[in-house]
């Protein structure tokens, strides 16, 4: 039927095009509800006939009115139950606005959750003077847009037109840049890097010259990671001075102290990675020293070379050397060392492994030297004085209505984010010359994935199956040969990265940037776009949070919620059971086959997290940041298992963490 208006008005007063489809949606969600077989085609042409009877071109009418007439049409065809569940969403939809206005402090323009909106104004929105939010989301994601898409002048490029392509795969939330993107593209502060690398020398110059880097690099939002390998042992003679090295150890302390006072943007303390190699002298000292004394800001990893691995499998004693002088000092059982780590593991979460020499078969550039170790969260290997830039595809978005994979779109956004990346590197103001000067010649970038878990529960496929296992290694594939071919098409365009000629791409081809795909961890970027983080399984599927004095939110997936809908399951009972203990386990009103799809990350066992690691690092060029997670109860020897298999499946570096291992642990199913 034709109506007789065209235009409908927005609750921010914006006047946008009339789409009678979204009324026939309105209806069958609420027929979903309460698993009621309705007429859709019917009660929406009864809504426009009440509706064209009231409004027309110049008395234009308003979402409010509009779903008041929805109500009212079910009502008078004989669906009161169908109508008091609507009635109920409504209200329940108008309570999120109203929290949503209230933590932003203004109408909300998108479609953020409360959650997301708390991440937003705490972390990526402009404040003025006194603290008060003076952008909204879309707003934001306009500032950022046109300021990563100046540099297309530079290249002579349309500007205007590349803007309005990053605001599109933004303002959907397809891709999501790292929060330092986020919160300092278009200010005064346009550092925009997330991760760094430092050397730390063996003199006195050289460890205080990394502090001072790292206190640089901290206060303008930076993480950095560390290797402590080339510092003498501790008790070794200092014939310059007449005194005895500390060691490693000791000055990790001083570092981790150091992060204490230099308070970084958003009053948060500065990330840091710390490792050994497992063949210096200090290694038991450094496998063990979280057991001894706090290290709050650091992460701590070791370095682990295939020689060692050979050694635990054979039960073979090897080598520890001297840093200074590389000759041997000490030759002791492999196993034991290896034993301890796991050991610590266990007890800690920490140190994680870092398989050394797999991870330098993948440097780009190896005649500039040997990469050392990675960023905080391990998903980005560098060489001393490199950095990386972040944005994540939230693949959660690129799921159809009949659960296949949107490989046009995934495409599109792949090669947009790779271009997006690569102006981060000419947009960012870096306080260390050193660094600065290394991401112009190496232009490595940061391109990763969120919402795999969430993508899954859409296409129906648990995430401790082979079929995940397969759908992480065809996507990886796909996202890898599309970032690089993007990647080619710029050097084409703009010319390569400045150390192509030392780089493995030499006399091969030619490539814009030395690295293009790693995983980070996304946590808070994930709750922004309301999705599972990086690769992770969801930790649960809902949570209450408090949100106001006396006013708690119930959230739950909302992949959960519709499939509840669908199969004719939801009720708020349900909801409010999944919202409190944060699973599906004890629920007997829901099939045991959704139960399978809708698992969490302790519905997963430790050789899943590891396979699904693996599968990801066949076609990723850097790393992953992926932890495996272990319940309470879990044994020494389970956790042993996981970092041999993790050895023997090619991953790059393996965390565990052990549930309650840590007193002050980040998330608790109880408070989040």
């Amino acid at each position: 039927m034709t109506n007789s208006f065209s235009w409908i008005i927005k609750r921010n007063g914006q006047k946008v095009k009339f789409v009678t489809d979204r009324i026939t949606t309105v209806i069958k969600k609420a027929g979903k509800a309460t698993n009621t077989e309705l007429d859709s085609a019917k009660l929406t042409d009864a809504v426009l006939d009440n509706l064209s009877a009231i409004y027309d071109n110049i008395n234009l009418p308003t979402v409010e009115g509009v779903q008041d007439i929805v109500e009212k049409v079910l009502i008078q065809y004989g669906y009161a139950k169908t109508a008091k569940a609507y009635i109920l969403y409504r209200q329940k939809r108008s309570e999120e606005r109203k929290i949503k206005e209230d933590i932003l402090g203004k109408i909300d323009d998108s479609k953020l959750s409360p959650n997301g909106l708390i991440i937003a104004k705490s972390r990526y929105l402009l404040k003025d003077s006194n603290g008060d939010v003076v952008e909204t989301p879309k707003e934001m994601f306009r500032r950022v847009a046109k300021e990563i898409a100046k540099i297309e002048k530079k290249y002579d490029n349309d500007h205007k037109e590349m803007e309005e392509k990053f605001y599109d795969i933004m303002s959907t939330l397809e891709f999501v840049p790292g929060g330092r993107i986020l919160a300092g593209a278009g200010t005064k502060h346009s550092q925009l890097y997330s991760c760094f690398v430092l050397p730390v020398e063996d003199s006195i110059k050289g460890i205080f010259r990394a502090l001072y880097e790292k206190a640089l690099l901290h206060r303008v939002g930076g993480g950095t990671g560390f290797s402590f390998s080339r510092i003498r042992q501790k008790g070794k003679r200092v014939v310059q001075s007449d005194a005895y090295a500390s060691g490693p150890v000791k000055f990790m302390y001083m570092f981790n102290h150091a992060s204490e006072v230099t308070i970084h943007s958003g009053n948060r303390k500065g990330a840091n990675m710390g490792s050994l190699s497992v063949h210096h002298p200090d290694i038991i000292e450094f496998i063990t020293c979280k057991e001894r004394k706090p290290l709050e800001n650091f992460n701590i990893s070791v370095e682990i070379t295939d020689e060692f691995m050979e050694a635990v499998k054979k039960n073979l004693s090897y080598n520890l050397v001297d840093p200074q002088l590389n000759t041997i000092v000490d030759t002791i059982p492999a196993r034991n060392v290896f034993d301890l780590i796991v050991t610590m593991a266990w007890k800690n979460g920490d140190p994680g492994i870092l398989f050394i020499d797999r991870i330098n078969k993948d440097n780009p550039t190896p005649k500039l030297g040997r990469i050392e170790t990675t960023d905080p969260c391990g998903d980005q290997p560098m060489l001393p004085y490199d950095a990386c830039n972040l944005g994540a595809i939230n693949l959660s978005l690129f799921v159809t209505k009949n659960k296949k994979i949107d490989w046009d779109r995934l495409k599109h956004v792949a090669q947009l984010g790779v271009h997006f990346l690569d102006n981060v590197v000419d947009s960012t103001n870096i306080p260390v010359k050193k660094v600065k000067d290394m991401i112009q010649l190496n232009r490595r970038i940061g391109l990763g994935i969120m919402g795999f878990s969430d993508m899954l529960y859409k296409l129906e496929i648990p995430y401790n199956s082979g079929q995940a296992c397969a759908i992480a290694e065809d996507i990886t594939k796909f996202i890898y040969d599309n970032a690089f071919e993007q990647s080619k098409k710029m050097a084409k365009e703009r010319g390569v990265f400045p150390n192509w000629e030392n780089s493995i791409f030499h006399d091969k081809f030619k490539l814009r940037n030395a690295g293009i795909l790693n995983i980070s961890p996304t946590g808070s970027r994930s709750i922004f776009a309301d999705t599972s983080s990086g690769i992770e399984p969801n930790f649960a599927l809902g949570y209450t949070r408090k949100i106001a004095a006396g006013f708690d939110l119930e959230s739950v997936n909302n992949i959960l919620i519709d499939t509840l809908r669908d199969e004719g399951l939801y009720t708020e009972e349900i909801i409010e059971k999944i919202a409190k203990t944060g699973t599906l386990n004890d629920i007997e009103e829901i099939p045991e086959r959704i139960k399978r799809i809708f698992i969490t990350a302790h519905d997963v066992s430790p050789m899943w997290h590891v396979r699904i690691q693996a599968a990801f690092q066949k076609h990723i060029d850097n790393a992953i940041s992926k932890t495996v997670n272990f319940s309470k109860n879990a044994t020494i020897g389970q956790i042993k298992k996981v970092f041999m298999k993790a050895y023997k499946m090619g991953c790059k570096g393996i965390t565990v963490y052990r549930d309650g291992s840590i007193n002050d642990q980040v998330i608790q199913l109880s408070q989040w």
